[in-house]
């Protein structure tokens, strides 16, 4: 049995002074009652928060979690460092065989001992997109939802992916949307100008988040005078929907993360870094896929800097940034990158410090600088 002392255990909703009790990679206790343990942990000046779960990254560390298994981990483990002990491994469009092989090599990392934290399935984003918001996704890997593509790699690796990023509006999505439910995949409507009336019959299919809202996402249009909602409005009009948020301080301003968290809450947002592989490197150009890519003013952006490609940012990053602009209460930034995050992609053993969760933890200071990162209740 293991005993973590903290003034500052940080539980679903208040600030706990206590102790954590570990055995065998579980939380057995959380109390104020003292038991006599074969290790203490004194981390009384130090705030103790599940571990971070990031459902959106495309690498870091200067590698990719569309290359190789060697990638993925090393990408995995740079994350780690920054607190995210569950991460969900995110593949841009390409062609499709191309994003079948990096699904494969995620499903080899997944059961890889190299692996310090938790490595989910697969979250594909695309191909199956909106070209009027395709960001910095490759305009020419986009198309409609195909059956001969989508329902073979589904029957075949179901277990190593666990969301897909699609448009609503595509031709075909209908099928797509319902073989996603079957197949126990979370439907994510992301790089999309879909209109209510599309993501209507997306939440009724079992689409329940959309991806890093405001980033390609569609807004009010306006046909002969008369206004359609777009995913933007959607989602803070209809509870069953989640949002992510770039929560880095650059795709958004504080206000529009603070506007959000008023309309939806902590218990709907999920912060996500969706960074790329150049995050926590010095380099300052690089591609995602096929689309280049320049770092500039803290961010990625698209070599005509007409638009951001991604983040340079890490879970770490996000807490600050939720905590310390725009000003959100500690504990509800970090159950948007932690209990709901889980609760989106129904990871049931993490995401809070209760009985029965895996011990996973990540230490930081009231400067929120991480110190320590736990794994089933081991330092690493």
């Amino acid at each position: 049995m293991i005993r973590i002392i903290s003034h500052k255990i940080l539980l679903p909703n208040c600030i706990f002074d206590g102790n954590i009790y570990i055995d065998e990679g579980k939380i057995v206790s959380v109390s104020k009652e003292e038991i006599e343990c074969e290790k203490v942990i004194d981390l009384s000046d130090c705030y103790v928060s599940p571990g971070f779960i990031d459902i959106h990254t495309h690498g870091g560390g200067g590698y990719s979690f569309s290359g190789s298994v060697d990638d993925i981990i090393n990408a995995a483990n740079f994350h780690f460092s920054h607190g995210t002990t569950t991460i969900c491994p995110t593949i841009s469009a390409d062609d499709f065989g191309f994003m079948k092989k990096s699904v494969i090599n995620v499903s080899k990392a997944m059961t890889d001992k190299r692996a310090k934290g938790t490595i989910l399935g697969a979250h594909l984003e695309g191909p199956y997109l909106s070209d009027k918001q395709a960001g910095a996704q490759s305009p020419d890997c986009i198309t409609d939802p195909i059956e001969e593509d989508y329902l073979p790699l589904l029957k075949e690796h179901k277990n190593a992916i666990s969301r897909w990023t699609y448009a609503p509006e595509r031709k075909g999505a209908d099928k797509f949307e319902k073989a996603l439910k079957q197949y126990g995949i979370v439907a994510s409507a992301g790089h999309t100008d879909a209109i209510l009336s599309d993501m209507s019959r997306a939440i009724d299919n079992g689409c329940f988040l959309v991806t890093h809202l405001y980033s390609c996402t569609s807004t009010i249009t306006r046909d002969h005078g008369f206004r359609k909602l777009g995913v933007v409005e959607t989602a803070l009009l209809r509870d069953e929907l989640c949002v992510e948020l770039i929560c880095d301080g650059k795709h958004l301003p504080k206000e529009l993360i603070q506007l959000v968290y008023k309309i939806k809450g902590a218990d709907k947002i999920a912060l996500i870094t969706d960074s790329l592989m150049l995050a926590g490197t010095s380099e300052k150009h690089g591609f995602m896929q096929r689309t280049e890519f320049i770092i500039e003013d803290g961010v990625c952006k698209l070599v005509d800097r007409s638009a951001f490609a991604g983040s340079i940012a890490t879970s770490d990053v996000l807490l600050k940034v939720a905590v310390k602009e725009a000003n959100i209460p500690i504990v509800d930034a970090v159950k948007m990158l932690t209990q709901t995050p889980a609760r989106i992609m129904n990871i049931s053993n993490k995401g809070r410090i209760e009985k029965g969760k895996d011990a996973d933890f990540v230490v930081f200071d009231d400067d929120l600088s991480i110190q320590k990162v736990f794994a089933n209740g081991v330092e690493k």
